[in-house]
């Protein structure tokens, strides 16, 4: 099932989600659905709060549909254990239509977390799916690319989406 996907000023996408602590089968059809939704957006990354869940899980594939060294990936309680380099890139985010951002992110992570089905996974990432990672983590922290964004470019998606958000 396609869930719908928040956007911004929704107060979920600030909300910091909660640890998971008891997979079974409604986390597994979440998932499921997340990955659904996912690729309908279509993305290559979504966190549980962009579906108005506030709990820490992420799913990405940087290569939707295509067989390749990264496959889909579904992750709880992700962390970033290390992280070095550095470099900019333009992001977008399903939750903040229309707007785009020079985002700085670590260049490689190192990420721990636990699979669906509650095997402890270590991913050490670097480009799109380390960048990807930090993204969807930040998600689950409360944060966007938003925050990321110079002040001036920040005010006036802030102001353009409320405006919208009114109208609706």
């Amino acid at each position: 099932m396609v869930l719908k996907i928040r956007t911004y000023p929704d107060p979920v996408l600030r909300g910091k989600a909660k640890e998971v602590t008891n997979i079974d089968g409604a986390l597994q059809r979440l998932i499921d659905n997340m990955i659904e939704t996912m690729y309908a957006a279509p993305g290559v990354g979504l966190a549980a709060n962009q579906v108005g869940i506030l709990q820490q899980i992420l799913v990405i594939d940087i290569n939707p549909r295509q067989q390749t060294e990264y496959p889909l990936i579904a992750l709880l309680n992700p962390r970033v254990v290390t992280a070095e380099g550095s470099a900019e890139g333009e992001e977008g985010c399903l939750s903040l239509p229309g707007f785009n951002a020079v985002v700085e992110r670590a260049e490689r992570v190192f990420v721990k977390g636990v699979d669906r089905e509650g095997k402890e996974t270590e991913i050490e990432a670097t480009g799109l799916l380390a960048v990807a990672l930090q993204h969807e983590i930040d998600h689950l922290r409360g944060r966007t690319i938003l925050d990321k964004a110079s002040p001036l470019k920040r005010s006036l998606y802030k102001k353009r989406a409320l405006k919208k958000s009114a109208a609706e």
